[in-house]
């Protein structure tokens, strides 16, 4: 969207059909929109692991930004704050922050390339793989494991969802790094479902 008042407006919009629970402005500022304990719609046809009806059983984060931009110092933070918060309140643990690209890789892109994941995990409030060598034979049933969709999607969509979040800079053909990055996750994160989302 092209301001923070037009996403909330959008957000807001019973016509739009579309909603979260939270939206984050680039100041920092974070509206709640809707109860944790009521259905969102933000998420829609994707899933995580076992649970296929995601917006059931996530709280939805919204972060105003047109995808070409970093995400600005205050917004980041005010994130971090509520991340912590909602992972206290329901006791989960940091492999239950997901995004609408790892969900649904088939139709989204968000929070993209320029979303800082590994600040998050540094903080514990999302997961970051150890580097490795895996082999690439074995990449599909990783991701599966670890809870991408795999059978939504071929497998080139699928790695350019798992590059969009682990190594957004990278292209070409699937390497080593790419199946040893997600054997790390489903060895130490097998079988998660979805609880905190952001996007």
């Amino acid at each position: 969207m092209e301001s923070h008042a037009a996403a909330r407006a959008r957000l807001c919009d019973p016509d739009a059909e579309v909603s979260a629970h939270y939206l984050i402005s680039e100041t920092g500022l974070c509206e709640a929109l809707v109860a944790e304990d009521q259905r969102a719609w933000h998420a829609g046809q994707g899933r995580w692991g076992a649970v296929t009806d995601v917006n059931s059983a996530s709280i939805g984060i919204e972060l105003t930004n047109d995808g070409a931009q970093p995400f600005a110092e205050p917004q980041m933070a005010a994130l971090t704050g509520l991340l912590g918060e909602i992972l206290m309140r329901h006791d989960l643990g940091p492999e239950a922050v997901i995004g609408h690209s790892d969900m649904a890789p088939h139709r989204k892109v968000d929070p993209g390339a320029r979303f800082d994941w590994r600040r998050l995990a540094f903080e514990g409030l999302s997961v970051w793989p150890e580097a490795g060598q895996g082999d690439p034979a074995a990449f599909l049933e990783a991701a599966a494991r670890f809870g991408y969709p795999v059978d939504m999607i071929d497998e080139a969509a699928l790695l350019k969802a798992v590059r969009l979040r682990f190594r957004p800079w990278f292209t070409g053909p699937p390497d080593p790094r790419d199946s040893g990055l997600m054997a790390d996750l489903a060895q130490r994160y097998p079988g998660p479902g979805a609880s905190a989302l952001t996007g």
